[in-house]
């Protein structure tokens, strides 16, 4: 006996089941029944959505038989069919999963219970509930999943063991306050990297992963995807990838350049001078840059609801408006003049004849440096006010 169809204006359904669907004729109906059966056994008012992305195989009509129904997607990708799906969705709560027969969708009515307690996100782990053999290739079980998954717990302070599961589940509320933005895969992380910077309450449940059931290639990429993956973590956080390599360059520019700008340095056989000098100067430059990419990539962020408020950020900005900035960059640029006009007149003293390059550069290269950061800081400066612009959207 199958589960009936909820009508139109069925207003009060608890769970929505949805599937994004390309062409998964020979294991959509398996997962259609299963995501039925958990519904009811779970005695839960629900429906199972298919959100097909344009399928040829007759995956609308399996889905259709075996009782769900289907949300035509136009647009392509495996965001645009999973927001589409939850968008025609009418279930208070949502669980999403893949069609290929790899998600046990019976877990429907575990991650209900979650959500009832308050939890916001629920994902599945599938390394706590159990990978079957043959379920994921190697590299992403030992190498792909482990690294992208670290790496969100080291960049955004995630405590999500399993970053990339695909069986999860959420409330429609906070799935809209989400707001979430991408198209293809990186929906999936899209959707963690929010809610923990939101600070929404996440939590998970063990999950198994089985098999995939197609005979067919998967779609999935995994280097190619794990790279997108690995893209997108980086762009949600300028702090690791512009602040923190920026100050380090910085750091180690600062601290060779005021050990060499004084006269060679001799460790053992090797000797480092003016030439070393020169690329200490360029890291300064180029961290220096990158800090500054930073901060503006954050602050766009924040205005653009990708990221949330970041009330430090906001007590810098206050204290360093253009004004400050300015006065700033105006004071090191005339540093930057006054030791190149210093390195103007140990020329004209020399009849601006030959001198020895490597006495002249001492006072050329910070000067040079000083400058740069000067023009930069002003530029930076009149950037952010420009972005700090009150708009009406």
């Amino acid at each position: 006996m199958s589960l009936p169809l909820p009508s139109p204006d069925d207003s009060d359904l608890e769970l929505s089941i949805v599937m994004p669907c390309l062409n998964e004729a020979e294991t959509l109906a398996g997962c259609v029944e299963e995501a039925l059966q958990a519904l009811r056994d779970a005695n839960l008012r629900g429906e199972v959505i298919v959100a097909d992305n344009g399928s040829t195989d007759g995956s609308q009509t399996i889905a259709t038989r075996a009782g769900a129904r289907v949300v035509p997607v136009a647009e392509k990708g495996y965001g645009c069919a999973l927001r589409g799906g939850i968008a025609a969705a009418r279930g208070r709560y949502l669980v999403m999963g893949d069609a290929d027969g790899s998600y046990d969708f019976s877990q429907a009515g575990a991650f209900v219970a979650k959500l009832r307690e308050g939890w916001d996100l629920v994902m599945g782990n599938r390394f706590r509930g159990g990978v079957q053999s043959g379920a994921m290739p190697w590299k992403n079980r030992y190498i792909g999943n482990p690294i992208l998954s670290g790496l969100g717990r080291l960049f955004f302070g995630s405590a999500i063991g399993d970053f990339h599961c695909g069986l999860r589940a959420f409330s429609k509320e906070a799935y809209e306050r989400l707001a979430l933005r991408t198209t293809g895969m990186e929906f999936a992380s899209e959707m963690v990297i929010k809610a923990t910077l939101f600070h929404f309450r996440v939590t998970e449940i063990p999950t198994i992963l089985r098999p995939d059931g197609r005979s067919r290639p998967p779609h999935l990429r995994p280097w190619r995807d794990g790279w997108r993956h690995l893209r997108f973590m980086l762009w949600f956080s300028p702090r690791w990838l512009f602040l923190q390599p920026g100050l380090a360059l910085i750091a180690a520019g600062v601290a060779i350049g005021a050990v060499l700008v004084s006269g060679p340095l001799t460790i053992g056989r090797v000797t480092f001078d003016v030439h070393t000098l020169l690329f200490a100067a360029v890291a300064i430059l180029i961290g220096l840059q990158s800090v500054i990419f930073a901060v503006l990539t954050k602050v766009f962020a924040i205005q653009s609801g990708v990221l949330p408020p970041d009330p430090k950020l906001q007590r810098w900005m206050d204290r360093l408006n253009l004004e400050k900035s300015l006065a700033v960059g105006i004071a090191a640029g005339l540093a930057g003049l006054i030791l190149s006009l210093h390195a103007v007149g140990l020329w004209r003293a020399e009849g601006f004849g030959q001198l020895a390059p490597g006495e002249l550069l001492r006072w050329v290269i910070p000067g040079g440096v000083l400058l740069a950061v000067g023009c930069q800081i002003v530029l930076a400066g009149f950037f952010l006010s420009i972005l700090a612009l009150p708009l009406k959207r």
